[in-house]
């Protein structure tokens, strides 16, 4: 049979699948396993925090949210953890270079919602520390914005913006691979599908020569894998010590929410966000 051909017809089925609903489901699948690890991550997992307020949040469909948990802790331990485990083992200049790019690229979508928020300063601040390390810092890779004042700015994502606009949380959810969510930070999430990621439009929505759809799956699953990686020990100790292990990571949550939308300068004890290099000389 003629090379050609079968390569036309390789050519032709892959793109017949890539057009389908199953392709752009098997997408979301893939960059859900990774972003599930972001949702949360243990510390001492004292059983308290399970039972403190969280902002009368109804868990409406607990039954069902308890077995998608389940399966997310088994595609953990077999999938994300070992990962995180051997990301480990790379020399620590990488692992900084690493979270210094996830965190270059998470501003794109942190710009829009500084605005969307009414934070115009900030939105103009993380713009030039955006500038700044995606030119001068290669890529993202070296943090030089930090070095002129450029260092003081959270993560802003669809949800919180919602949340600014009065949209109520809804029902809290458990999704399958991303793990805990509510109503209202799913709709947010589904965002990004409909245009509010600029990386994602450039790189799965419109077709370019100078990255791809690998490009925006690598730089999601490093994601996962990355803050999965600084978690190891806090996320192990909350399962070992909790009663509950599903409450306590409800709990966490929506702590963690609550406090991200409020721009409390508080930390969830239990979230680990900060670069290799300040976790390796504690």
């Amino acid at each position: 049979m003629d090379i050609e051909y079968i390569k036309y017809r390789f050519t032709f089925i892959k793109d017949t699948i890539k057009n389908t609903c199953m392709y752009r489901i098997l997408r979301i699948f893939v960059i859900s396993l990774f972003i599930s690890t972001s949702s949360f991550a243990g510390s001492d997992g004292q059983n308290e925090l399970s039972k403190e307020s969280n902002g009368q949040v109804k868990d409406c469909f607990e039954g069902i949210n308890r077995g998608i948990f389940a399966f997310n802790q088994v595609v953990d331990n077999i999938i994300v953890e070992p990962l995180a485990k051997g990301y480990r083992y790379l020399p620590a200049p990488i692992r900084n270079g690493t979270s210094n790019a996830i965190s270059n690229l998470s501003l794109v979508v942190t710009i829009p919602n500084n605005i969307l928020q009414g934070d115009f300063g900030l939105a103009g601040k993380n713009s030039g520390r955006f500038l700044v390390n995606s030119t001068i810092g290669i890529l993202g890779l070296f943090d030089p914005a930090a070095k002129i004042g450029l260092n003081n700015y959270e993560k802003e994502d669809w949800g919180q913006t919602l949340a600014t606009w009065g949209v109520g949380e809804g029902c809290y959810l458990v999704l399958p691979i991303l793990g805990p969510s509510t109503v209202r930070d799913t709709i947010g999430s589904l965002t990004t599908y409909m245009g509010g990621d600029a990386w994602y439009n450039i790189t799965v929505r419109n077709d370019t020569h100078y990255v791809s759809d690998f490009d925006y799956y690598a730089s999601v699953a490093t994601n996962g894998i990355d803050f999965r990686a600084k978690n190891l020990e806090s996320f192990q100790n909350l399962e070992k010590n909790s009663l509950d292990f599903y409450a306590s990571v409800k709990s966490l949550y929506l702590q963690d929410r609550k406090k991200r939308i409020a721009n409390s300068d508080d930390i969830t004890e239990t979230m680990d966000d900060s670069d290799w290099e300040e976790i390796e000389t504690q």
